[in-house]
């Protein structure tokens, strides 16, 4: 009896769950439906563009190099009896400036040799003169008319009478003197040893009472009128820069900045000078010269600028050509494959554009684009033709 009252206690308690489960769910309140709709255009930035005439900015890396590098040496030996104090490294040079005095004396001492074997053969010379005048004389008396008779002198054998051969030894003895005192005045003349130009002194290698001689290195000079930056630039951009025609013209404007070793904000200008006519390297690209004037801020209107120093790395902004009728836009706005992403009617437009020349930030936009398209600055995770677009200002007026 009593497993059977159990047994109905138990059905009897799950068939109340079952009915208290069945009241709950059929009452449960129903959810009802807004009156708004889900908005699914996609929230985009726009920028307007316009055509134009656009300057570019070429910008490129450049090696600093000296337009005039030499090492100094002598023409002659000797010792060094001078050294002008300006000739040390780091010192500036003027121009035919004297550095260094080699001993003169015993140059001076062949000159005077030189010079008076050219007057024992001027001497000589005379005295051969004196001495045609007389055989000239002789000859004629001698021979009186047989020297326009039937059995006349030849031309030669009237020089030998009249001792031209003698005459022509001496001259060319005459000759020699003076190419000997020439020499020898040159010699002395390269004692003193000048600045062939205006020069920075990069090294010195001798001292007063160095013993030198002809070939020796005796410093090196740099020429402090104006450097070279040595730079490399894609093939296909050089027709958009202007070099000079001639040494009196000045090629397009370059800016020049060093952020490594340079203050914040400073920079150099130069103009662009030479295109060299080769390939670098394996990277095929073109190289240019841009030169700098007073590269060493050494002038009063240079003194707060940064001086250039050879071998430095530096970057180069080259002023392209202006281009007409264009669109300029900034690079990240470029898509894949030349394209642009534009709304229109509040759609999506991919755009293949025609683009003429990208610099360092910018791309020259030739068509594709006209004036007061929207351009899309937003970045898109999922991009197709056609999707709706909306704006801020669209969000706002709504």
């Amino acid at each position: 009896m009593n497993t059977k009252k159990i047994l109905w206690i138990c059905l009897a308690i799950l068939g109340l769950g079952a009915l208290v489960t069945v009241v709950i769910f059929s009452t449960e309140p129903e959810a009802q439906k807004e009156g708004a709709t889900i908005e699914t255009a996609i929230l985009v930035d726009v920028l307007k563009v316009e055509k134009g005439t656009f300057t570019p900015t070429i910008v490129a890396t450049g090696t600093v190099q000296a337009v005039e590098d030499i090492n100094l040496s002598p023409l002659v030996s000797g010792q060094v009896i001078r050294r002008d104090p300006a000739f040390t490294p780091g010192g500036f040079v003027k121009k035919n400036q004297i550095l260094l005095q080699i001993d003169p004396s015993d140059y001076r001492n062949t000159l005077a040799l030189r010079n008076s074997e050219l007057v024992q053969a001027q001497t000589t010379l005379d005295t051969e003169m004196g001495r045609q005048q007389i055989a000239e004389q002789d000859l004629q008396l001698i021979a009186g008319d047989s020297l326009f008779g039937d059995n006349p002198l030849s031309e030669e054998e009237r020089q030998l009478i009249l001792r031209q051969p003698q005459l022509n030894a001496v001259e060319a003895t005459i000759n020699a003197a003076n190419a000997s005192v020439e020499q020898a005045r040159l010699n002395l003349q390269r004692t003193t040893i000048r600045a062939p130009f205006d020069a920075h002194i990069l090294s010195q290698n001798v001292t007063q009472g160095s013993l030198v001689s002809q070939g020796d290195v005796l410093g090196r000079l740099v020429g402090s009128e104006y450097y070279w930056i040595n730079a490399t630039v894609p093939v296909g951009k050089l027709k958009w820069l202007s070099f000079p025609n001639n040494q009196n013209e000045k090629g397009a404007h370059v800016r020049i900045e060093n952020e490594t070793d340079w203050a914040k904000d400073s920079y150099r200008e130069g103009y662009l000078d030479k295109q060299i006519g080769a390939l670098y390297g394996q990277t095929r690209l073109a190289r240019v010269l841009v030169k700098v004037d007073d590269p060493l801020a050494t002038k009063k209107e240079l003194e707060d600028q940064p001086k250039l120093m050879i071998g430095t790395f530096v970057e180069v902004n080259m002023q392209g050509d202006d281009i007409k009728d264009v669109v300029k836009l900034n690079r990240d706005y470029v898509r894949g494959n030349e394209t642009v992403w534009v709304m229109k009617q509040e759609k999506l437009e991919i755009r293949k554009v025609d683009i003429v020349l990208t610099d360092d930030t910018h791309a020259y936009i030739r068509s594709g684009l006209d004036n007061n398209d929207q351009v899309i600055i937003t970045d898109l995770s999922t991009v197709s033709e056609g999707i709706a677009l909306r704006t801020a200002q669209d969000k706002e007026a709504k």
